[in-house]
C-alpha cells in the first residue's frame, strides 16, 4: 500500500492506493493561512499627521472655551466627521456668545438705565438653551413687577389718591420673603397716611364747620413724624384758640 500526497496551497489531501487503483480521499489537512495585517492607508504618509493636528487645533479651541473665550472658532476647512465636528462646535460658541451678549446687554438696559421692559432674546436657541433663557426672563419679571407696583403707589400717593396698595399677589404667585416684607411697609406707609389726613380733616370740620372748640387730632400707633405731624396741628388749633382767649375746652 503506497501512500501519495497532493498538496495544494490551502490543503494537504492523503490518498490510498488500493489493488493498484486510486481511492477516495481519506481526510483533508487544512494549513493555517498567515493573518494579513489591516493597515490605515495613507498618502505620502500625511494621514496620521493631520489627525494629530486637528486633534490639538480641537483641544486648543475646547480649552480656550473653557476659560470663557467664546470669540475662538474651529478652522472650517476639514472633511469629513472632522468638518461636522467642527461645524457644530462653532455653532455652540456662537450661540454661547450670544447669549453671553444679551446677558450683558440686559443687565446694561435693565439694571443701568432702568428699562424694566427689556427681556433676553434668544432667536436660534433649542431645548435646554430656550428653557435657561426663559428662567432668567422670568426671575427678570419677578423682580420688576414688585418695583413697578411700588412705584405705582407712590405716584398715587404723590398725586393724593391714599386708596392704592400694594398687592399681596402678583401674576398669579403670593409674595414671599423680601418682596412680602416690602409690600407690607408700603401698604403700612399708606395707611398711616390715610389716617392722618382723616383725622386733620376731621378736625378742621369739627372746629372750623361744626364749632367744636375741643377737637384733637388722634392717630393710634403714630411714632416718629407722623407723631410729630399730629402735635403740631393739636398745638396749632390749641394756639389758635389760646390767642382769642378761648381755652376752655381743651
Amino acid at each position: 500500500m503506497a501512500i501519495k500526497k497532493e498538496t495544494s496551497e490551502a490543503s494537504v489531501t492523503v490518498a490510498r492506493k488500493v489493488n493498484g487503483k486510486k481511492s477516495v480521499p481519506t481526510s483533508t489537512i487544512s494549513k493555517p493561512k498567515k493573518p494579513v495585517s489591516k493597515k490605515p492607508v495613507q498618502k505620502n504618509g500625511t494621514t496620521d499627521s493631520r489627525n494629530v493636528s486637528y486633534e490639538r487645533a480641537l483641544m486648543k479651541v475646547l480649552t480656550e472655551v473653557k476659560n470663557g473665550n467664546f470669540s475662538t472658532r474651529m478652522d472650517n476647512g476639514q472633511d469629513g466627521i472632522n468638518g461636522r465636528i467642527s461645524e457644530t462646535l462653532n455653532e455652540i460658541i456662537e450661540l454661547n456668545e450670544k447669549m453671553m451678549l444679551e446677558f450683558t446687554k440686559a443687565g446694561k438696559i435693565i439694571g443701568k438705565q432702568g428699562k424694566l421692559t427689556e427681556r433676553i432674546p434668544l432667536p436660534k436657541g433649542r431645548g435646554s438653551w430656550v428653557s435657561g433663557v426663559d428662567s432668567l426672563n422670568t426671575l427678570i419679571s419677578d423682580l420688576v413687577h414688585p418695583t413697578i407696583e411700588i412705584a405705582h403707589v407712590i405716584g398715587s400717593v404723590a398725586n393724593g389718591d391714599l386708596s392704592e396698595e400694594m398687592p399681596m399677589e402678583i401674576g398669579g404667585h403670593a409674595l414671599k420673603g423680601e418682596f412680602l416684607s416690602i409690600a407690607k411697609e408700603v401698604n403700612y406707609m399708606v395707611k398711616q397716611l390715610n389716617l392722618f389726613s382723616r383725622e386733620v380733616t376731621r378736625v378742621a370740620r369739627e372746629v372750623g364747620s361744626e364749632g367744636k372748640l375741643g377737637g384733637q387730632a388722634r392717630v393710634k400707633g403714630v411714632a416718629g413724624v407722623w407723631k410729630d405731624l399730629t402735635d403740631s396741628v393739636n398745638q396749632t388749633i390749641h394756639w389758635i384758640f389760646s390767642f382769642h382767649g378761648i381755652s376752655d375746652c381743651f
